[in-house]
């Protein structure tokens, strides 16, 4: 399934993404998908509630900031307000997507709830923003048997301006004021392009749409995909989507249809690929799908995430020497991945080595760059501790 994460060639049971690239080519849609009668309806956020502010926070907007200041200023304070008014490390959840007035009361959220609160921040001010996709490895997150596969985006602001403090999230660009929640993707410097506010509404749907296919409300996901490809026809990932739910409910012609639109709009489209690699064999079409796995295989060989992700999937089976194999692969590709050491740390202790297991949770914790990840590597190494003392 398209997320924002993946489980590859042996599950592929729901790939989905949460931020996926759309396409500027114009392919006519299926529209027939969108009009399945047998879904029940829902009310969903209108695409002008995910941007509006409450009045109470435009009030808060307005006692921060001073009048007749200038743009760089003005968006400089975008982020001190942001800052003062929530977590000092703004470290986003992966699963949390929000309107602008909910991220507002809750900063934890994703980093795409978190442009868009800072867009309209900006918007309410009279600032040009523009929002920006940014072209980071195919990276996965296994959620409750889901593998999601995570896409990331930034907001840029038209203005040159000083370098300024890193840890409050800017960056000078060209031109431009960049404001990222995501330090990995600042450090890398990844490649990006702009992308609509209807493609950041379609997102949004999506992210949505996901979670509820998590949780197997699919009346509610399919309501939340149709609307993402309504706000972008073009967006890849939102077609893509409708497939793992149309699979999941064995309406596998439906899915066929979807998985093919998403790649027509986007041949990068590799979760889209795979999956219906895995409906070619589900449907007496193996040699299709198997070639389509091969080469998926083989084009993700060099991706340090792709390891984590088989890792993660070996684990889950308690294949736990293959999963080592592909955590060690994914040290050998990225040593600065954190990921690596705690997929290492997990296999050791499963196998009773907790020497080992709290070495790779040492440098886990030391390579985390968000802060709830550093808890939560702290947390487990103080639960290895105590089992030692106890011992």
């Amino acid at each position: 399934m398209q997320t924002n994460q993946f489980k590859f060639l042996i599950i592929f049971v729901g790939l989905f993404m949460l931020s996926a690239c759309s396409s500027t080519q114009l392919v006519a849609p299926p529209v027939k998908l969108l009009q399945i009668n047998s879904f029940e309806s829902h009310t969903l956020e209108s695409p002008e509630e995910i941007f509006t502010l409450s009045d109470s926070l435009k009030q808060q907007l307005k006692s921060h900031l001073k009048s007749k200041q200038s743009t760089q200023t003005l968006a400089h304070n975008i982020l001190s307000f942001l800052l003062k008014n929530g977590d000092d490390s703004l470290s986003y959840q992966s699963g949390a997507t929000l309107t602008a007035s909910q991220t507002f009361k809750n900063l934890n959220a994703n980093c795409l709830s978190l442009s868009i609160l800072a867009y309209s921040l900006a918007d309410y001010l009279g600032i040009k923003a523009r929002f920006n996709k940014v072209h980071i490895p195919e990276y996965w997150a296994l959620n409750n048997g889901f593998n999601l596969l995570t896409g990331h985006i930034n907001l840029s602001i038209d203005t040159a301006i000083e370098p300024s403090n890193q840890s409050v999230f800017i960056y000078q660009g060209k031109k431009r004021l960049i404001i990222d929640f995501d330090p990995n993707s600042r450090q890398a410097r990844f490649k990006t392009t702009p992308i609509s506010k209807n493609t950041i509404t379609a997102m949004f749907y999506n992210n949505k749409g996901a979670i509820a296919l998590v949780n197997k409300q699919y009346d509610l996901a399919y309501n939340y995909f149709s609307h993402a490809v309504k706000a972008d026809p073009n967006f890849s990932a939102g077609w893509g989507n409708l497939g793992v739910l149309f699979r999941q409910l064995n309406y596998l012609t439906e899915a066929e249809k979807a998985y093919t639109h998403a790649i027509l709009l986007n041949q990068n489209n590799n979760t889209a690929q795979g999956n219906l690699a895995v409906l070619y064999q589900l449907t007496g079409r193996s040699e299709l799908g198997t070639d389509i796995l091969k080469k998926l295989h083989i084009k993700r060989q060099n991706n340090p995430y792709y390891h984590v992700s088989l890792g993660n999937t070996e684990f889950e089976q308690s294949n736990f020497a293959l999963a080592l194999a592909h955590y060690k692969k994914t040290y050998s590709l990225a040593p600065s991945l954190h990921e690596s050491h705690f997929g290492q740390a997990s296999v050791y202790f499963k196998w009773g080595n907790t020497q080992k297991a709290i070495y790779h949770l040492e440098q886990a914790g030391k390579k985390a760059d968000f802060l709830h990840d550093k808890k939560r590597y702290e947390s487990k190494l103080n639960v290895l501790h105590s089992l030692t003392a106890k011992l």
